[in-house]
């Protein structure tokens, strides 16, 4: 778990007496489900927040009633909190409850009765084809820098992986031969996602011409996409890049790697793809998280029909 605690933001280092318990509950939710480092470190972040409010309540999560936790989350929704990061909290705690249960910890699961909080249709920032075009030609491919981020672009949106997949990719994960690349996801699930043609273009260009000179007298890596400095890209530092040449590309909304993931599934809906194809592609578990972009999909015909159709 160590390397999971490093990441976590300093708003979380507050004292919390209940830290090995949290630590025992990580380890075993990690080993039965094989969580990702992200999902571990936001039941971390849920779980010290709560411990240090009960703390200061004179209490423990050992000893937390529902009347604890239902006033817990009241004071997170007063603050402002949406109803998604209250359902995470939510959950981070029926995880945490059920398994002190099982382990006879205690006899009674004070989060069972708790309801999830109703939430709205979500329905994603789209861009445009129009838009996309223009920021996949935002960098300047002349330089090494400006291929790396074109071959990043153009990877993202011809697959729709997450952000933490692109720059976690390693060399031996890529086929050009065969035009797939190998994607690990959540949970440390495999898929093979096709790269399409530009894309093996682009990646094809920048591992020739672009890597080599940003490896050039560098340590050995094995990320494909890397920095100046040799090492792999962060998240952090690829959202960056993204919103740089939104902005040179005229797009004035706010966007993130993950729109172009919702590009890449509402375009291939869009031009008839099977709902069951996009979902495989994302590495999606459950197609209900897919069918999200059959109503964005909808919408957008919507829109065109009322800008086309005469009597629209």
């Amino acid at each position: 778990m160590t390397s999971v605690k490093k990441s976590l933001p300093a708003i979380i280092r507050l004292t919390c007496l209940n830290q090995a318990l949290i630590d025992r509950f990580l380890d075993a939710f990690w080993s039965e489900r094989g969580a990702s480092r992200n999902t571990l470190a936001s039941y971390e972040r849920d779980l010290r927040l709560l411990c240090h409010w009960l703390g200061e309540q004179g209490s423990t999560l050992e000893h937390a009633t529902r009347g604890d936790l239902l006033e817990y989350l009241a004071i997170r929704v007063r603050d402002g909190a949406k109803s998604t990061s209250t359902s995470r909290l939510l959950s981070s705690m029926r995880r945490f409850y059920r398994w002190q249960v099982r382990e006879n910890m205690r006899k009674d699961d004070p989060s069972a009765q708790i309801e999830m909080p109703k939430q709205g249709r979500y329905l994603p920032t789209v861009l445009s084809e129009i838009e996309v075009d223009a920021l996949l030609a935002a960098p300047d491919n002349t330089q090494p820098l400006g291929l790396r981020d074109r071959a990043m672009l153009e990877l993202l949106y011809a697959t729709g992986v997450r952000v933490s997949e692109l720059v976690g990719i390693r060399l031996h994960e890529i086929s050009l031969s065969n035009g797939v690349i190998r994607i690990t996801g959540k949970g440390g699930k495999e898929r093979l996602v096709p790269l399409g043609e530009e894309s093996h273009e682009w990646i094809t260009a920048y591992l020739r011409e672009a890597r080599p000179i940003l490896m050039q007298g560098k340590p050995i890596d094995e990320h494909v996409f890397v920095t100046a400095r040799g090492g792999g890209m962060t998240r952090q530092m690829f959202w960056v890049l993204i919103q740089r040449y939104a902005s040179q590309a005229g797009i004035a909304r706010s966007i993130s790697p993950h729109t172009l993931r919702h590009a890449f599934a509402t375009h291939l809906l869009n031009h008839g793809a099977d709902l069951r194809v996009v979902q495989m592609l994302l590495g999606h578990t459950d197609l209900s998280t897919t069918q999200i972009y059959t109503h964005v999909a909808q919408a957008r015909l919507q829109d065109l029909h009322r800008e086309h159709h005469p009597r629209g």
